[in-house]
């Protein structure tokens, strides 16, 4: 059970239903984590608005799949690796990719760059050494590709945070985290 209250059709109010009801006309559903940030209809405004800006961006979406998976992985939040095995999962990655993504790396050798930096951003506070920005350049993102990264993992954590701090019921084919939570 969610330790934050979960805001739900029935309890919503007239500025959380007209939320939902444009999160549902784009994915379908509301998933509880939205229902999490619903509780602040300006949190969850900046998130959605967040959200829409990254991915428009130059990152191809596979690569924003696998950063989001390696930081579920790394950051041991079981809703967003359930979350994102589901949604990489339907946006084409392998099940064997979804594995090496979630171990912090992949098949493919210049997102195995890009999940390598994320990960660096996320453990370090954005802390990173002049070596793994070289890297990320000379693996072929462009500075725009980089600062998109960067947005990503950003994104990505707070997802973390909240999924980790509400312990929200998971509404995804439940996965199991690698290591300890």
């Amino acid at each position: 059970m969610s330790r934050i209250n979960m805001v739900t059709d029935e309890s919503a109010n007239v500025e959380q239903k007209e939320l939902f009801s444009a999160i549902t006309e784009q994915l379908g559903m509301v998933p509880n984590f939205l229902k999490i940030f619903a509780n602040s209809p300006t949190a969850l405004r900046a998130f959605l608005g967040l959200h829409g800006i990254a991915n428009e961006g130059s990152l191809d979406n596979l690569t924003k799949e696998r950063i989001a998976l390696a930081l579920a992985e790394q950051n041991a939040c079981q809703y967003c690796a359930s979350a994102h095995t589901a949604i990489g999962s339907k946006a084409g990655l392998s099940g064997a990719e979804i594995a090496a993504n979630r171990a912090g790396t992949s098949q493919d050798a210049k997102a195995a760059v890009a999940i390598k930096f994320a990960k660096a951003l996320a453990e370090h506070n954005g802390g990173v050494t002049s070596a793994e920005l070289l890297e990320v350049r000379a693996a072929g993102y462009s500075e725009s590709d980089i600062v998109e990264i960067i947005t990503h993992v950003g994104m990505n954590v707070m997802t973390n945070i909240l999924g980790k701090a509400s312990r929200v019921e998971i509404d995804f084919p439940k996965v199991e985290l690698k290591k300890a939570s």
